[in-house]
């Protein structure tokens, strides 16, 4: 095998499972290497956000999930089956973030419907992500597949950098048109 294009590990939050499979097989077939991350509870998503979860190389860690107002949705899991001090909510937000996120020059990329809201963005970058993409608003879900296959077509095959590449992809239509960019200082 020859050396990857791009080191990208793939978080799969509840109910995106299909659309993570299409976001898999597309970044492979232009070359990355992909590692998938099956989130079942609250504290499989901290352990890769913590970097716990997270080994080797990295250039992108894409957190394919479904958002409401700003916020992460996760699953609602019985009481009895919570783990000690693991958060009980369905919704991860800023304050979230900004307690257990430890990600070091990392470039993010979210899919959900208004993850890329400022104060979301904010608390990645202040946690040490390079920078942060995501729909500021309830985009369809053709619309998420298309912007990240046409971004990393463009990163990967083009060799387009993040600004030129992220401008291909929210040029598509109105609804890529949502995507948001965030760079660290």
């Amino acid at each position: 095998m020859s050396k990857p294009e791009l080191y990208v590990n793939l978080v799969v939050g509840p109910d995106c499972d299909f659309e993570s499979m299409a976001i898999r097989a597309a970044l492979e077939s232009f070359g990355a290497r992909v590692t998938l991350h099956l989130i079942g509870r609250p504290n499989d998503l901290i352990d890769v956000l913590s970097g716990e979860d997270l080994y080797g190389r990295m250039d992108y860690l894409i957190l394919n999930f479904h958002g409401n107002e700003g916020r992460f949705c996760l699953p609602e899991l019985g009481e009895e089956v919570y783990e000690n001090d693991e958060p009980k909510d369905l919704y991860f937000g800023p304050k979230h973030i900004e307690s257990y996120c430890r990600l070091q020059n990392v470039k993010v990329l979210a899919t959900g419907c208004t993850l890329g809201w400022q104060q979301l963005a904010t608390a990645f970058l202040a946690s040490g992500c390079q920078s942060y993409l995501a729909p500021d608003d309830y985009i369809d879900g053709n619309a998420n597949l298309m912007f990240v296959i046409r971004y990393f077509y463009e990163i990967i095959t083009n060799q387009k950098n993040q600004q030129e590449a992220f401008d291909l992809a929210q040029a598509i239509d109105t609804e890529t048109a949502m995507y948001k960019l965030y760079l660290a200082n």
